[in-house]
């Protein structure tokens, strides 16, 4: 399938800075732009800076950022799933995961996050695709924001929720292994039916449990 990429962005102002929310970006313009430190969560930020740069020139790859002139404050990405887990194995090109979101500390409590998510929604483009996340409470701050895992899943929820992404039962062990993971999903309205079943075996491959 062809993937379509129109570029959105909004501006807002978050604990006295100016914000750009924009994208998708191309990998070019993402290393022209400067990395905060804060941004550690999956690891160092310059390597993080430079997986991003990757992702933003695959064909599927969607990566959305919150800067402030030319430091990147927040981002969010989506590309396929990784080949070592269950969600590629129908191997659907209409199957976008959201891989990851992040925001620095500078700007946390400002909604960011949640409008991170509604510029990348905005591209009509979206309606093509199966949107899932996969929410595991080991990649969640939960020291730096002092809440609990039940309170982060309840703001993570809430986040997704707010694009329309909702909860999904499934048999994935990683996902099965805390009853705090959860896996959450959006179908847009133009993906064929073939594309829904193929998601829902790829939900549910040990049915005889149930």
């Amino acid at each position: 399938m062809e993937h379509v990429k129109r570029y959105h962005s909004l501006k807002t102002i978050v604990n006295g800075r100016e914000l750009l929310i924009e994208g998708p970006i191309s990998g070019s313009e993402l290393a022209s732009y400067r990395f905060d430190d804060g941004l550690k969560a999956f690891r160092i930020p310059e390597q993080q800076h430079q997986a991003l740069i990757e992702i933003a020139d695959l064909p599927e790859g969607r990566i959305i950022v919150a800067r402030e002139d030319d430091l990147v404050l927040g981002y969010v990405t989506f590309l396929h799933p990784d080949p070592l887990e269950r969600w590629s194995l129908a191997k659907l090109p209409d199957l976008l995961e959201l891989g990851a979101i992040e925001i620095s500390h500078l700007i946390r409590a400002g909604g960011v996050a949640k409008k991170l998510l509604e510029v990348s929604f905005a591209d009509d483009a979206m309606e093509d695709y199966i949107i899932i996340t996969t929410e595991y409470y080991w990649h969640w701050d939960l020291k730096g924001t002092g809440l609990d895992v039940w309170q982060y899943r309840k703001v993570m929820e809430k986040v997704m929720g707010s694009v329309g992404m909702v909860w999904m039962a499934t048999d994935d062990p990683e996902i099965c292994s805390h009853p705090a993971n959860c896996l959450m999903a959006k179908i847009g309205k133009r993906v064929p039916p073939e594309s829904v079943e193929a998601f829902d075996g790829m939900r549910f491959q040990n049915r005889f449990l149930y």
